[in-house]
């Protein structure tokens, strides 16, 4: 297989520019916004023309307790195809909790959430991992994810566990430079260890991203600039290993095209800037590590043997529940977490909530105006999110009308129009809220709220 090269993550937001772009090689899409039936005719021009497209998962949660879902495992598959894609990635991570192995409520993160590095943890993420490559067509590469908490008791540093699941499944691995960086500042984790203990012939490719720093936490934002450390951990890998392929990701506050363009040549040159490390032998370079297709086959594990998972998925199931409830329930926090951080992570899932709704239902600002985002994040201390954004959107504005708490009666009234027409099996006659809506829009009589605080990604 070839050698991905440098891309970005396409977005709807930027898709002209992508494809105005010179010396774009591949884009990454994320697998959930595109339907295979239907696909952006941008990402068809860019496939016409030979750039390779990646789709990248964000909800299977492999590193829960629960065995993966098959229909998602189905739709992920059905992507990769729909793209002619060499390989699909996804996350080391958790997103949901609870559910028949806690006999408790389903619980949704709508984020995603780290891991413990754990033996449990790792027996149970091996044979979900397993699973996943047995549904798909094309080889499976997971990322590690960026964390504003640890876990207490961890058995194994970042890098010994990414080592042993590449060694008990032959998975690959998509290195994020920049989630390294914020592990760094949060976790005081240091990324050249992780460097230098990871299986660097098992790297698919490479993410780089923005973020910025608050009150001694990083926010891995994918809405600012890409930092000068986050390069600097660039450098450091492509001085031990030429990195199949490296991507920009960006996902809000889009700049325009110069800028990206300079982002992208940073990024490069930082590769550059390691190669020539290696080649000056100032810094130890692994050889052989190729492109896509250098690592396994795709299903199974590579001389290890499987280790029996009996009872380890309902220990991981029990921890991840009261972790997640804590975080999305209120309940309390678990002993040995740190709670300065368990609140700022959730608090970082209430704002993302309320940002994500805000796009998915954006009549729902327009109608509570500027008590959107405190009326919502009030809602969402205490309710967990049972489904999608979309649910969420609908349970909300439920809430809001269930206690006749909507603003002024105009208001009111419009949230029921616009919940009455979302929520039944079939949208209504199309009348007073998109007329008002387009109104206000127009005229401009309620602001939309402020722009949401970045959460980790």
């Amino acid at each position: 297989m070839r050698r991905l090269g440098t891309g970005i993550g396409w977005r709807p937001e930027i898709a002209d520019a992508v494809e105005g772009m010179p010396g774009i090689d591949w884009v990454e899409v994320v697998a959930e916004n595109v339907c295979p039936g239907h696909l952006p005719e941008s990402l068809l021009r860019l496939r016409e023309r030979g750039v390779t497209v990646v789709p990248h998962g964000v909800s299977l949660g492999l590193g829960g307790a629960d065995r993966p879902d098959e229909q998602r495992l189905a739709a992920l598959a059905e992507r990769a195809q729909a793209l002619g894609s060499p390989l699909v990635t996804e996350h080391i991570a958790f997103v949901r909790a609870g559910g028949p192995l806690t006999a408790s409520p389903r619980l949704e993160a709508g984020h995603l959430l780290p891991v413990p590095r754990t033996r449990d943890a790792l027996d149970v993420l091996c044979e979900n991992v397993r699973t996943a490559q047995a549904a798909l067509p094309v080889p499976l590469a997971l990322e590690n994810i960026a964390a504003l908490f640890a876990w207490p008791d961890e058995e194994l540093t970042e890098g010994q566990f990414l080592s042993e699941l590449v060694e008990r499944t032959g998975v690959r691995l998509l290195i994020d430079v920049a989630n390294l960086h914020t592990n760094h500042v949060n976790r005081g984790e240091d990324p050249a260890r992780a460097l230098a203990e990871l299986p660097l012939e098992a790297i698919a490719y490479v993410h780089v991203a923005g973020g910025f720093e608050r009150d001694g936490v990083w926010h891995d934002s994918h809405a600012h600039p890409v930092p000068g450390p986050v390069l600097d951990i660039l450098t450091g890998l492509a001085a031990r290993v030429a990195p199949p392929g490296v991507l920009l990701e960006r996902d809000e506050n889009f700049p325009g095209p110069g800028e990206l363009e300079r982002e992208l040549d940073a990024v490069r040159g930082a590769v550059a800037a390691g190669r020539q490390r290696a080649a000056d032998g100032t810094a130890s370079a692994v050889p052989g590590a190729g492109g896509v297709g250098a690592v396994g086959a795709g299903a199974g594990g590579v001389g290890v043997l499987a280790r029996p998972v009996a009872g380890a998925r309902e220990r991981v199931a029990v921890a991840q529940t009261a972790v997640l409830s804590c975080l999305v329930a209120g309940t309390p926090v678990p002993e040995g977490f740190d709670r300065v951080r368990m609140g700022v992570q959730s608090r970082a899932l209430a704002a993302k909530r309320a940002g994500v709704v805000a796009k998915v239902a954006p009549e729902l600002p327009v109608i509570l105006g500027a008590g959107y985002r405190e009326a919502f994040l009030g809602y969402a201390r205490q309710r967990p999110m049972r489904g999608g954004y979309r649910q969420d959107a609908l349970d909300f504005a439920g809430h809001l009308l269930k206690l006749g708490r909507a603003g002024d009666a105009r208001a009111l009234r419009e949230l029921r129009e616009w919940w009455l027409d979302r929520s039944g099996p079939a949208p209504r006659e199309r009348g007073l809220v998109d007329r008002v809506l387009r109104r206000r829009v127009r005229g401009g009589t309620r602001g939309l709220p402020g722009e949401p605080e970045p959460a980790p990604q």
